[in-house]
């Protein structure tokens, strides 16, 4: 008897296929792209010395009001960017799920930091990014846990 070999291919379907993110700040329902300014680019991959960006900076004004983008469940605050204490009033934001996507906010004071939030619900404020960088456009930064670009998603 012949054997015959079956080959089968799987075609994967991200969930995230599709997902936009909707309102993050209060202030900017289009969810505008911080450009440059004399501390850099908000772009994913803009350079940042040796280093590359690995996130979206989206404008927000310093003490508004953060928005859950889609339902997501929140994942802890343990976002701390800055080793330098100068900084240390930014080091804060929160990870977050839904839709497929494992990101994280920052630099932003969550309301909690576990649960579940529906679409548009607040979820903190932004922190004060003037007072560390005079001058630069406030902005969060949004970054996937995997460090891959968020920008198809905007």
């Amino acid at each position: 008897m012949k054997m015959r070999r079956v080959v089968v291919l799987l075609a994967v379907l991200c969930v995230c296929d599709g997902v936009k993110f909707g309102q993050l700040c209060n202030g900017n329902s289009a969810n505008s792209r911080r450009t440059s300014d004399r501390w850099g680019q908000g772009r994913y991959g803009a350079p940042r010395g040796s280093r590359e960006h690995k996130g979206l900076d989206i404008e927000c004004n310093d003490g508004s009001i953060v928005y859950a983008p889609f339902d997501v469940t929140l994942h802890g605050n343990t976002i701390t960017p800055f080793t330098d204490p100068d900084k240390a009033v930014l080091n804060n934001g929160i990870s977050l799920r839904g839709e497929g996507l494992c990101f994280k906010l920052f630099p932003v004071n969550p309301d909690r930091t576990s649960g579940s939030v529906r679409k548009g619900q607040r979820i903190g404020v932004m922190l004060p990014m003037q007072t560390v960088f005079p001058g630069i456009i406030s902005h969060i930064h949004v970054q996937m846990c995997n460090r891959s670009d968020p920008t198809p998603y905007f």
